[in-house]
């Protein structure tokens, strides 16, 4: 599975057109001894490609793309894109710029380049001495441990904290630490006006930018694996609702085992209006929780709620003014964080083994209807109007 996302990060290297009009003559290296990189090496490195901590940049994701290309099926042998097709044309020609490279080389190239981009990565992300509280984390999602709380923190202020592609896994990554590490409780929040906004919408536009049914499996089993990583969590869940929420940040709240929201939160799943489907466990946890008639009000026509509606139909543990929330709710999670730990596992495992088993299959089930949407011209043409109408705003 790693191998497949790894190989869907370098795919969808390229996520605005405004960004591939042009790029200088790629300088590959070719490596002048004797080929030391085998396959398992290779696997590896592509694995590792989906843990750097900082984005390398459009220019690196392309060598990244043409030498994996060029190592896992040889000189380019597909159609140039046509000319105004800017994203499939730029990785095209980075392909194509290989020439007659012996996949061996290109497979050492690769492996070499992202040794390089690991090392500089991991130079960049060291913790000076006496700032240890921070564990782990990115420009984009920021992860901090103290007093017994793991904070897991989007920090996307500007684009409403939506989740890239590569935040699901970067997510996926902190909740397993933080599942291990000696933290009592694990709390997601959002950084600015937004708790989240969702899927940041150009998970999609990549998507469409060709090798569509690949792409689509591969986000499923994205999707399918971040949802399971709630299911699973051992310890105490938390959110911290601190501004709007849209989406999968709604349908996970499910899973959480408290939620806690500003009265100036919101609370929206506009599947429908994007020709898609509920994800997250929510079309089996919502209509349990909230029953049946206010569940598909959510789910199948989008009704927005109120954090206070929120509240009132179970999907909110409690609701605090905003003008206090940071305080009152931190207090709160602090003495939470003082409970015995072992205590608060054991007491969750009860709770969740009950129906861990049925929350997997849903997920697995809503998945597999989600990758059917995604492929479905209906799905398509609302997304692409939607975008068309945020444009021209």
């Amino acid at each position: 599975m790693a191998l497949r996302l790894a190989k869907h990060w370098c795919l969808s290297a390229i996520r605005s057109p405004l960004q591939v009009i042009s790029f200088p003559a790629l300088q590959l290296h070719v490596s002048g001894t004797a080929m030391r990189a085998d396959q398992k090496d290779f696997e590896n490195a592509v694995t590792r490609v989906k843990l750097l901590k900082k984005d390398p940049g459009n220019e690196m994701k392309l060598k990244l793309y043409a030498l994996y290309k060029q190592a896992t099926e040889g000189p380019c042998n597909v159609p140039k894109p046509g000319v105004f097709n800017l994203i499939n044309k730029a990785k095209w020609d980075a392909w194509n710029a290989l020439g007659s490279l012996p996949k061996e080389t290109a497979r050492q190239n690769y492996v070499d380049l992202v040794s390089s981009l690991s090392s500089s990565s991991a130079s960049s992300s060291q913790v000076k001495p006496g700032a240890d509280k921070e564990q782990q984390g990115s420009e984009n999602l920021v992860v901090t441990s103290e007093n017994g709380i793991t904070k897991i923190m989007l920090n996307r202020p500007t684009k409403k904290n939506a989740i890239t592609t590569q935040m699901y896994q970067e997510i996926i990554l902190a909740l397993k630490a933080a599942s291990k590490d000696d933290s009592t409780i694990t709390v997601l929040t959002g950084n600015g006006d937004y708790y989240c906004s969702g899927n940041d919408l150009s998970n999609f536009t990549d998507v469409l930018s060709g090798e569509i049914e690949e792409k689509v499996k591969s986000i499923a089993i994205l999707l399918r694996d971040f949802v399971d990583c709630f299911i699973d969590f051992p310890k105490p869940l938390i959110a911290v609702v601190n501004g709007p929420a849209v989406g999968i940040s709604v349908t996970l709240l499910g899973l959480f085992d408290a939620v806690y929201a500003s009265d100036r939160a919101t609370f929206h799943t506009p599947f429908s209006h994007l020709g898609q489907s509920p994800e997250g466990c929510s079309s089996y946890i919502f209509p349990k929780m909230m029953g049946p008639a206010k569940a598909k009000e959510m789910l199948i026509f989008g009704k927005k709620l109120t954090a206070g509606e929120a509240c009132a139909r179970g999907l909110v543990t409690e609701v605090f003014p905003d003008s206090t929330f940071q305080t009152e709710v931190w207090t709160r999670l602090k003495a939470y964080s003082k409970l015995p730990p072992n205590a608060m596992r054991v007491s969750k495992q009860i709770i969740r083994n009950m129906e861990k088993e049925k929350l997997h299959a849903v997920n697995a089930e809503e998945v597999s209807v989600l990758q059917e949407r995604w492929l479905s011209d209906e799905c398509i043409n609302a997304v692409m109007n939607f975008l068309s109408k945020r444009a021209k705003l």
